[in-house]
This record gives C-alpha cells, sequence and structure tokens, in this order.
C-alpha cells in the first residue's frame, strides 16, 4: 500500500466514462432510486455507450422497488440493507443473461439509494452507492460501497454531484485496484467540497491485500470526510446503521501502545456514562477514536504502519474505532449530531481538557467567546476527566486543575451544570505507567513492560513484533 499521491493527476467526469466506454472488456447495468438518476446519463453523454451499458433502470417508486428487491424491515430506503439487495439482484441477472453471450467481458452492475435535499430541507441529501464487479473474465465479483452524503444547497446541484461521484467510484474500480490512495482520492475529482464519503469499504477475492482501515485513513486524509468508523472486527461501519438514536461515549488516546491505564479509562468511563439518568446501558456504545493529529504528531507524516498497528491494538481489545480529524472534538459532534445520537460522552485526560480550554480562549478573545463555548458543551454532551498524576504525586482533577483567569467564570459553570464531569472511580495505583515508558522498555528487550499493558495488547505486540520487540533466543 505504498502512497503514490504525488504522481496522481485529477480526470474530468467525461474523460472517465469515455475510457470505459471504450473498453470492449468492460459490460454492466445500473440501478438507480432516488436521486441518484444521474450516473448512467454520464455515460450516454460521452458517446460509445453501447459498448458497457447492458441495462439502466431506476425502480422510483416504492412499491416497484419491493416487487423488485423485497421490503425493508426498517422502512428506510437509503439503508445499506437495500444497496446490496440492490447488487445481488442485478448481478445475479447480469450472470443468469449474459455469461454465455459476453463471456469475454469484465462485468459489473452498479447501484445506488439516494435521498437529495428536499424542498423544505428536512432532508440533508445522503446516499449509499455500490458496485460488484470482476476484475477478470469469469472471475468472482467483488464488492465496492461507499456512503456520502452530499453539501450542495439544492437538489440539482446534489443529483449532478452523485453522478460524477458514481463515475468516480466505477472508474476507480478498473484503474486505481492496486493504488490504494489514488483509488481513494479520485472519489474527489470533480466534486471536491460538495459531498462527504464517510465511509467505504472494498471487499473480495480479488482485494484480500487491502485494508479497508487504510482506506478509512485515506478518507480522512484526503478531505472526504473529517469522521469515518471501522469495528472490532477490522470492517468499515457507518454511524446511522448502528448509531441512531443511540447514546455513544468516546475515548480519545493516543493508543501507543494502550496500557493497563488505558484499559481503567475505558471501563471507569463507561460505568460512569450509562449510570447516567438520561442514557439506556442497553442503548448505548463505547468507540475509541484515533486523530489524524495524534498520528501526524511524531513523525510530521503520516505512517500507515504504525497506524495500522495502534488499529489491531484496539481491535484486539474488541473496540470500533473512529478515525477523525476533529482536533477539538468539534467536528465531532457535529457529525454525531447529523445521526441524532442522544447522549455523547466524551472520555480525555485532564491535559487534554486544559488544552482545549486554553484554546478556546485564546481564539476567542474578540466575543464569541460565550458562543464557542456554547457550541462545544451542548446539553447533549458531557465531558468525563480522567484525572493525572503531578510531579509531586498529587493529583490533577477538572476540578483543581488551571484554566485562564478570563474564562474562569465559563469554566466554574460547566462544572456545577456537570458537563464535565471528573471521573470518580479510578485505579490510583496505575497512573504512573507511561506509553512512551513501555515502548523504551520493549526496545530495550526487557519484560517488565508484560505487566503494565492488556494480555491481549501483550499478545498482539509479541505476535507482530511491535515497538521493536524481540523473541528472545531459546
Amino acid at each position: 500500500m505504498a502512497e503514490k499521491s504525488s504522481e496522481y493527476q485529477i480526470l474530468k467526469t467525461e474523460q472517465k466514462a469515455l475510457e470505459i466506454n471504450l473498453n470492449n472488456n468492460i459490460y454492466g447495468t445500473f440501478a438507480e432510486i432516488g436521486a441518484g438518476q444521474e450516473v448512467a446519463r454520464n455515460f450516454f453523454q460521452v458517446g460509445a455507450a453501447a459498448g458497457t451499458i447492458a441495462k439502466t433502470m431506476s425502480a422510483y417508486d416504492k412499491n416497484y422497488s419491493d416487487a423488485i428487491y423485497g421490503t425493508e424491515e426498517s422502512g428506510r430506503y437509503v439503508c445499506e440493507s437495500r444497496l446490496y439487495k440492490m447488487l445481488d439482484h442485478e448481478y445475479e441477472l447480469m450472470e443468469e443473461r449474459l455469461s454465455v453471450s459476453h463471456k469475454d467481458a469484465t462485468f459489473f452492475a452498479f447501484a445506488d439509494t439516494v435521498a437529495a435535499i428536499n424542498y423544505s430541507r428536512t432532508i440533508k441529501g445522503n446516499g449509499w452507492l455500490g458496485i460488484r464487479f470482476q476484475t477478470t473474465p469469469g472471475g468472482e465479483p467483488n464488492d465496492l460501497v461507499i456512503h456520502t452524503r452530499m453539501l450542495d444547497n439544492n437538489n440539482p446541484q446534489q443529483q449532478e454531484a452523485v453522478g460524477i461521484l458514481g463515475v468516480n467510484l466505477i472508474y476507480a474500480c478498473f484503474h486505481y485496484a492496486n493504488d490504494p490512495e489514488s483509488f481513494i482520492r479520485s472519489l474527489n475529482d470533480g466534486i471536491k467540497g460538495r459531498v462527504m464519503v464517510d465511509l467505504v469499504r472494498l471487499t473480495g477475492p480479488s482485494f484480500k491485500h487491502v485494508d479497508n482501515r487504510v482506506l478509512g485513513l485515506y478518507l480522512v486524509k484526503h478531505g472526504l470526510t473529517e469522521v469515518t468508523i471501522f469495528d472490532e472486527n477490522s470492517q468499515s461501519v457507518h454511524a446511522s446503521e448502528f448509531l441512531y438514536k443511540k447514546s455513544l461515549m468516546v475515548v480519545r488516546g493516543n493508543f501507543k501502545p494502550p496500557t493497563l491505564v488505558t484499559a481503567d479509562v475505558f471501563m471507569s468511563g463507561f460505568n460512569q456514562f450509562i449510570a447516567e439518568e438520561t442514557v439506556d446501558p442497553e442503548k448505548a456504545f463505547m468507540i475509541t477514536e484515533l486523530t489524524m493529529d495524534y498520528l501526524f504528531r511524531e513523525s510530521g507524516r503520516i505512517d500507515v504502519e504504525d497506524f495500522v498497528n495502534r488499529a489491531d491494538l484496539l481491535c484486539a481489545l474488541g473496540h470500533k474505532v473512529i478515525i477523525s480529524n476533529c482536533n477539538d472534538h468539534q467536528a465531532l459532534i457535529n457529525y454525531m449530531g447529523y445521526y441524532r445520537v442522544l447522549n455523547l460522552g466524551l472520555v480525555i485526560g485532564v491535559k487534554e481538557l486544559q488544552q482545549i480550554i486554553t484554546e478556546k480562549y485564546e481564539q476567542n478573545q474578540d466575543g464569541r467567546l460565550l458562543v464557542a463555548m456554547g457550541e462545544l458543551f451542548t446539553r447533549h454532551i458531557k465531558v468525563y476527566a480522567y484525572p493525572k498524576l503531578d510531579d509531586d504525586g498529587s493529583l490533577i482533577t477538572a476540578a483543581n486543575m488551571s484554566v485562564p483567569e478570563g474564562i474562569k467564570f465559563l469554566y466554574k459553570h460547566l462544572l456545577d451544570s456537570a458537563q464535565i464531569k471528573d471521573i470518580k472511580i479510578f485505579n490510583k495505583e496505575q497512573m504512573s505507567i507511561l506509553p512512551w515508558e513501555v515502548r523504551e522498555s520493549i526496545a530495550a528487550g526487557k519484560t517488565d513492560w508484560e505487566d503494565k499493558v492488556p494480555k491481549k495488547v501483550k499478545k498482539v505486540i509479541k505476535k507482530k513484533g511491535l515497538f521493536g520487540y524481540k523473541k528472545p533466543n531459546k
């Protein structure tokens, strides 16, 4: 997965569509629901579409759609499960009807289900797009699925953007299969700033070497989204599919590596979160967060291997992971608000809390301080601060940490209103464990680090040889 971004060139939509049309080996169908009616049009418009398009269709009416693809238990038509039903149905028809007459063709079935912004603006515009495709004639198919949010302010522009995004998606499958970063970057061609792509999932026999977590990292790196999520099985997941009207606790950290202190943060923070009156423990989730800032901070660049190692450690502990570009949590809060997360708990160390409060004060000396703080600390959000040992052995907490004089009155209000809370139960004996000391111990060939990390973390470190670990000579 070597980066090739310096070699990447943006291609026009028309050029991509025509190039595919002129390739006699690529042949497939288009099925589009809702606002996604523009993808096939791009291929028709440039000419030579007969060499690419076997069929196009639109099941715009729900009754017709149900008759073809089946009903949705959730009642939602713009959803991941709908897209997969469309891909299953359309690809099966391709194989059934054309495998003999077009035995030398590389088949694909493209599908999308999209809701563009409506007149009353109660729908802001989002959709699922996917393609099931072969890389060789007669080969087993692969799936590429993405979720998008459209950012244009009117319906025609959103439809146009979906059309371009669909062309980009199809082109990427057949031209950037061996260059994951260009694969992701190309989705933005011609529509930068007009769409957000916050999930990408590429699976199949031709892409066993592709780590979808890395594709998610590239989404954030190249500005297609500020937030993307993968689960404990390293598969990309979307907030709308498991967080809608649920409660979420987010733990941000360096996780290099997760130590016993980290495990204590997870347990104590989540227990306090689900004890809140407004939180239903049966509908509450915990998720970890890796920010681009943390990944960029140490080496001044995004080290993909370093990212994968941290992701492996968190997945081994059984946690879903957010990759974000949300340095002060504001963008994360806005993103989760879009999916109507009922309660959002943010667990951070007091050092980071102090940094956030100080930066808000210093960056809003123009009279916007109240507004800036109000945007960060809304009524659905609580910040849980994990204490820190001072050099003299005393505890630094949210209640006693120092803040700039000019913001003390606001900070006291946040404490009094319980929007910022100290984590009450924690293991003080483990608080002296520091990740950098663990890494140094591993690199030095010592064994004392093994008692400072969870057993599952120790197992991954030894198996993968992380942080300079070398197996002892027998």
